[in-house]
């Protein structure tokens, strides 16, 4: 079993920053598929981004390339999220996720076998 369980949220002004934390117990990190979602107001669960396991390829959506970037460390079984630039749209409920694999469809929340609760995020404009 997994737990992941998210830090680092907060209101923040437009074009400033912040960086998500997600601390992971159980097993050996490096072998897991870490994700991060998202959650706003109203709206569904969407894919944010996603460090793959071994290979550490990344994938993000398309509204946050250049903007956010997806890193962990396995030694200490964090992953991160740094986002940049941050847009009042990119307002949301952001979650962390994984699952003990590899694979190419990062975007599906179905994949992923582990959440935590998640972190709010608020950017005012």
């Amino acid at each position: 079993q997994v737990q992941l369980v998210e830090s680092g949220g907060g209101l923040v002004q437009a074009g400033g920053s912040l960086r998500l934390s997600c601390a992971a117990s159980g097993r050996t990190l490096s072998s897991y598929t870490m994700g991060w979602f998202r959650q706003g107001p109203g709206k569904e669960r969407e894919f944010v981004a996603a460090i793959r396991s071994s290979t550490d390829s990344t994938s993000y959506t398309d509204s946050v390339k250049g903007r956010f970037t997806v890193s962990r460390d396995n030694t200490k079984k964090m992953v991160y999220l740094q986002m940049n630039s941050l847009k009042p749209e990119d307002t949301a409920l952001y979650f962390c996720a994984g699952v003990e694999k590899y694979f190419r469809q990062v975007f599906d929340t179905q994949q992923y076998a582990y959440w935590g609760q998640g972190t709010q995020v608020t950017v005012s404009s």
